[in-house]
């Protein structure tokens, strides 16, 4: 049984994480998977979003603990560069150029949060329960979770949750402002659907240059980012999108987009 399983639908591929008897916990196949998809998806003209969603009744418990209790020959170096190595999934996440959302239900735990966090939108259901247990197993934060956390809830509720490792569930989560959409259960697939499905018909080379200002608003300063923001703009003129879009309200009609 695979451990990660795609489907592409309507412009819309949805990578689905497959370990339901392991609450979908990270494993190397898995993170092999991931790398793969993400990589071929970004650059797939047919693909216009990108949902993580999962299998049974946890969306990822994040590494896998009973795993962690097996002896490991590893060198010092060798634990590094494999860690080094799953943490390109979170930044192939990050620099995804297309929209991705995460479907969240059940568990989302550590490494598990960490993706999620690097989604573009968190459309939770209220049964999901979240949590930073790092510290609760001796060990530091990882998969982004340090960087992209505070950005979102805030520098001391997020030394809070990542100091404690409490678990929260999806009414706090909403509270924070860590949900995008915080939905019934039974109505998380269809709410996945709709929110991809807009992403998936829109202007993707905007979304995608969007994306890209997002991205380097993190780490260039104010003069900087306006020069980037300048030829990222002066690119999207130069598109068939950005001319339909202006043809269309001229014409007072919907914009059909092409990704061109």
């Amino acid at each position: 049984m695979a451990d990660l399983i795609e489907h592409i639908e309507g412009g819309i591929a949805t990578l689905t994480l497959n370990r339901p008897d392991s609450l979908n916990a990270l494993s190397d196949p898995m993170i092999t998977a991931l790398l793969e998809a993400l990589d071929r998806l970004g650059s797939d003209p047919a693909v216009g979003a990108i949902v993580l969603a999962a299998s049974g009744r946890a969306f990822c418990a994040g590494g896998d603990v009973k795993a962690m209790g097996s002896p490991d020959p590893r060198s010092t170096q060798q634990k590094l560069e494999w860690v080094r190595w799953g943490h390109r999934v979170p930044l192939a996440l990050a620099r995804c150029p297309k929209v991705t959302i995460a479907s969240i239900q059940g568990a989302a735990m550590g490494a598990g949060l960490g993706m999620a966090l690097c989604c573009d939108f968190r459309i939770v259901a209220r049964s999901a329960k979240f949590g930073l247990a790092f510290v609760k197993i001796g060990l530091s934060t990882d998969f982004g979770v340090s960087w992209q956390l505070p950005r979102i809830v805030g520098e001391a509720r997020a030394r809070e949750l990542m100091l404690t490792g409490d678990v929260f569930d999806a009414a706090a989560a909403q509270a924070m402002g860590l949900t995008t959409r915080l939905v019934d259960d039974d109505a998380l697939a269809t709410e996945t659907q709709a929110w991809a499905h807009r992403f998936a018909t829109g202007p993707v080379l905007a979304q995608a240059s969007i994306k890209r200002n997002l991205l380097a608003a993190q780490s260039l300063g104010f003069e900087q980012l306006l020069e980037y923001e300048a030829t990222q703009q002066i690119h999207a003129t130069e598109t068939l999108d950005h001319k339909e879009a202006v043809q269309a309200f001229l014409q007072r009609r919907p914009a059909v987009f092409q990704g061109r």
